[in-house]
Parts: structure tokens; C-alpha cells; sequence
């Protein structure tokens, strides 16, 4: 794997970016950066967002994510989309851009995304 390259956010964000932001603890002591990837813009400045992690959770929508997914810039390690963990975040919460997966692998996560919206126990 290689190593992540800061993309300046000034090149523009879309879905499909992979962005360093802060996460809060449980407890909202502290934050830490972690990275995250951008579904959609709301408006205003406001993206919903998907949470990455390099822990392979036992979480049977998470989409697995290594350099070959990326169309530019990377992440460290093999890391897990999980489309079941979304939230909305400003942009300006956004530290800088860590690259862009490519087409292919947004329409994988956006399918385990519809996939989680449209299964009967989501709407049980």
C-alpha cells in the first residue's frame, strides 16, 4: 500500500472523495482525524458522509477498500466503507482531501447503501 497524498481541498470536492475530518469520542472530550467518504452534498456546505475504518469490523455491508480502488491519492492500509454508518458534516470541518475512488468502486458503495435502505428490517 502506499502512502496517503494530501489533495488540497482547493481541487474540489464530489462524491466519491475521501476527506480527513475530525471525529468526536463518545464522550466529546477530544476528536480525532480520521477519514470519511463524501455520498453526497446537501447544500450549504453540508456532505453526507460515510464513515472508513482500517478495522474489519463484522460488518457484512462493509466494502472493502484498498489503492486499486482509488482513481487518485490513497489511504494507508486496506480500509472498510461501512454504508450503514452515515452522517452530515460542513465542509469546513474537512481537514484535506486524502484522494477519489473511482467510479466503480462509488457504485459498489452506493448499492450496499440502497441495499441497507430497502431491506425489510430498515423499514420494520
Amino acid at each position: 500500500m502506499g502512502t496517503s497524498t494530501g489533495i488540497a481541498l482547493s481541487s474540489g470536492l464530489c462524491p466519491g472523495g475521501v476527506v480527513l475530518l475530525p471525529f468526536p469520542f463518545s464522550d466529546l472530550s477530544e476528536t480525532k482525524l480520521r477519514p470519511a467518504l463524501l455520498i453526497a452534498e446537501t447544500g450549504r456546505g453540508d456532505w453526507i458522509c460515510c464513515q472508513i475504518t482500517s478495522q474489519p469490523y463484522a460488518d457484512p455491508q462493509a466494502v472493502e477498500i484498498d489503492d486499486n480502488h482509488f482513481a487518485k491519492g490513497s489511504l494507508r492500509r486496506i480500509s472498510y466503507v461501512r454504508p450503514g454508518k452515515l452522517f452530515t458534516a460542513n465542509r469546513s470541518l474537512f481537514r484535506r482531501s486524502l484522494g477519489l475512488i473511482s467510479a466503480n468502486a462509488l457504485e459498489s458503495i452506493r448499492k450496499a447503501l440502497i441495499a441497507i435502505i430497502s431491506s425489510p428490517a430498515a423499514s420494520a
